[in-house]
């Protein structure tokens, strides 16, 4: 099964050391609003996958927080972060939606 994960771990990791390093940049509200709908996109997706994760949201809760202070940089990096997870559990979904038949006693 560990596997299965090392895949997964890996795009995890590198989509959110993707994400802290783009929000290293002064942030606005507009670009909050872009990484906000990016990530709810990826969360609706994975919904429809039936595999949201509730770290996914936690992230976006966090996002509008820091958004609603004013703390754009803050905003946009847990937007990104939640966008990051949610293509994380997209991906686990469909890899699992295969994956499970290697397991399969023939």
């Amino acid at each position: 099964m560990s596997h299965m994960l090392k895949p997964l771990l890996s795009l995890v990791s590198a989509l959110l050391i993707t994400a802290a390093a783009s929000a290293l940049a002064a942030s606005s509200e507009s670009d909050f609003k872009v990484a906000y709908a990016a990530a709810e996109a990826a969360n609706k997706e994975a919904g429809a996958l039936r595999n949201q994760w509730t770290v996914t949201q936690a992230a976006l809760t966090e996002a509008r927080a820091a958004a609603a202070k004013g703390d754009f940089d803050q905003a946009v990096a847990s937007a990104k972060e939640a966008e990051a997870l949610a293509n994380a559990s997209i991906f686990q979904a469909t890899h699992e939606k295969e994956a499970w038949k290697a397991l399969e006693i023939r």
